[in-house]
């Protein structure tokens, strides 16, 4: 018997959102993945440097898919359950794990790493990444694309500004990358098919992926979430799309 809007409502605004897995979605929602295979090219550069910071770590769980750290690996996170998890995953691995609020200074100092790395950070302080990269140092980085699900904000938030769709765009961030000292090595997007199966998915992402719909709750969007949910019931899914941009931005050896 199908379960009822309360029932996958209930379930999916008590369940936990503590760190960037996403296996409680296995199932009820999909997303494609980008053709590059980001962890895949991260930990290649990982092992030819001799210190490297991965920042806005999450619970760790993308830079433990390293192979192996070089001999000096930081990584930050503001989140404290976050912070909690990626201590205990990244610790034994001899990756020291520091509390950041996501804002400048990072807490190291000029010139300390080889690599900066980061997988969809929440924002992106380029001039802090030039500062702690050392000359012909290299920030390695997937970032979320412009106009990602963009289909569910506005499902809940009504129609949004053309100067939020170009939030994001890698025109935007290599400019300001440059703007910050840094010189482009490659930049690619690609724009990727999702889809949620049923409503209990969707108030999962929305907890997990906090940004999203900033203040969501269920109690706040219930009507909205209500008709989302006879959406799905009557189509099978609910059909959104993501972006994802491959940047590597290398600092000059000389100024």
């Amino acid at each position: 018997m199908a379960r009822t809007f309360e029932e996958l409502v209930d379930e999916a605004d008590s369940v936990s959102v503590d760190g960037w897995d996403f296996s409680w979605l296995d199932g009820r929602a999909t997303e494609a993945r980008p053709s590059w295979g980001y962890q895949r090219l991260m930990s290649a550069r990982l092992a030819t440097v001799s210190a490297a910071l991965d920042v806005q770590t999450g619970g760790g769980e993308v830079l433990a898919g390293a192979d192996r750290f070089p001999p000096v690996m930081a990584a930050t996170e503001s989140w404290p359950p976050n912070l909690a998890r990626a201590t205990a995953l990244l610790h034994p691995r001899g990756v020291v794990v520091v509390a950041d609020r996501d804002e400048p200074p990072l807490p190291f100092a000029d010139a300390a790493f080889d690599l900066v790395t980061s997988r969809q950070p929440a924002t992106v302080w380029w001039s802090e990444i030039a500062r702690v990269l050392r000359p012909g140092g290299t920030y390695f980085a997937q970032h979320v694309g412009p106009e990602t699900v963009f289909e569910l904000i506005e499902f809940f938030l009504g129609p949004l500004s053309d100067e939020l769709r170009r939030k994001r765009h890698p025109d935007v961030e290599t400019a300001a990358a440059r703007a910050a000292g840094l010189e482009i090595v490659d930049v690619r997007m690609e724009r990727l098919r999702m889809e949620f199966f049923d409503i209990g998915a969707v108030v999962y992402f929305l907890r997990k992926v906090v940004w999203t719909v900033p203040g969501f709750t269920v109690e706040r969007y219930r009507d909205r979430l209500r008709a989302l949910h006879d959406k799905i019931e009557a189509e099978g899914a609910f059909l959104a799309h993501s972006s994802r941009t491959l940047i590597e931005a290398r600092k000059p050896e000389r100024a």
